[in-house]
């Protein structure tokens, strides 16, 4: 088995912006991670929540032309009810970046570990503020 025959581990990242941002240093970082072949960028979305609760889904390039690099990244992993759950989670009166990507460079690993039998049994994400918190406590005991 090669790495080609098997994708990394496929995520998804909702990540909230203040309306009013510019947001292409984010677009800029992204693009380098698919640049450098790290991660491969199934869909993206741009979600916007008003300030009455109400949210629409906004083209590309209508979000300070940030992102309009990436129009043609979509799969169809992202569904009308995804985007309903992102405005859910948002705050009114931002712009959220709704993302789905592949790991790019865990292909190798991934392919080796099934080929010497194994079987991924639980993964989860561990949010980054808490990952923040705990280098800060480490830090502190030092």
């Amino acid at each position: 088995m090669s790495e080609i025959d098997v994708p990394g581990p496929v995520d998804f990242v909702l990540i909230e912006f203040p309306g009013d941002r510019p947001l292409a240093p984010a677009a800029d970082a992204l693009l380098g991670l698919i640049d450098r072949g790290l991660v491969t960028l199934f869909d993206l979305a741009i979600v916007r929540k008003e300030a009455d609760g109400s949210f629409s889904g906004m083209d590309l390039d209508v979000a300070d032309g940030a992102f309009v690099a990436f129009e043609g990244a979509r799969t169809g992993m992202l569904t009308d009810d995804d985007l309903r759950q992102a405005a859910d989670a948002m705050e009114p009166g931002t712009v959220a970046a709704l993302l789905v990507y592949e790991n790019t460079w865990a292909r190798p690993f991934v392919a080796a570990a099934m080929e010497a039998g194994g079987v991924m049994i639980a993964s989860e994400r561990i949010p980054v503020v808490d990952v923040m918190a705990a280098l800060d406590a480490l830090e502190a005991q030092d």
